[in-house]
């Protein structure tokens, strides 16, 4: 209490307090990063729920994802004989790799807890859901990708939310305007 009321307790001291707490929640691994995201899934489905899991890759595949070198631009997923599978995702061959390398679009199984597949099966298996991958990312060392169950959006849904986006842009732009 004795900084409260001295006014030792500033601007700056809040602000410093502050960083220091968004700094926990970022990873002090410069290797952590965003490889590729698929940028049309939110368009064209309504995320209804997601999951983080791992994947199984080949060393000439990592070394091609971290030169960023991946697309889930076509990607789903699928559930096989009781294993998620990631289907389409294109990484890219490596030149290094010589004889060793990956083929491009194979499928590669993906990692998850038996509870976890068995809860996002059972959602995927209803009628107009489908297994979606959001992104593909670095964590701690390891390949993550993100999956989500979603509902695949008809063209009116579409346009309601881009106009819905648009408004907000609007709005920013407008608050924006008025402090400036």
């Amino acid at each position: 209490m004795r900084g409260l009321n001295s006014g030792e307790f500033s601007y700056a001291r809040c602000k410093q307090i502050m960083s220091r707490q968004s700094d926990k929640s970022k990873s002090d691994n410069p290797n952590d990063k965003t490889i590729c995201t698929n940028r049309k899934a939110r368009h064209q489905y309504e995320i209804l729920d997601q999951i983080e899991c791992g994947i199984v890759l080949k060393g000439s595949e990592v070394k091609s994802l971290r030169d960023g070198k991946a697309s889930l631009d076509e990607a789903y997923a699928r559930v096989r004989e009781g294993e998620l599978w990631l289907v389409g995702c294109d990484i890219a061959v490596y030149p290094q790799a010589s004889i060793l390398n990956h083929e491009p679009k194979r499928p590669r199984k993906l990692l998850l807890h038996r509870r976890e597949l068995h809860k996002f099966a059972e959602q995927a298996g209803h009628r107009g859901l489908t297994l979606v991958p959001l992104s593909l990312y670095f964590l701690r060392g390891k390949v993550k990708v993100k999956i989500a169950v979603g509902r695949g959006k008809k063209l009116h849904d579409k346009r309601e939310s881009m106009k819905r986006a648009e408004a907000t842009r609007e709005i920013q732009r407008a608050m924006s305007a008025r402090r400036g």
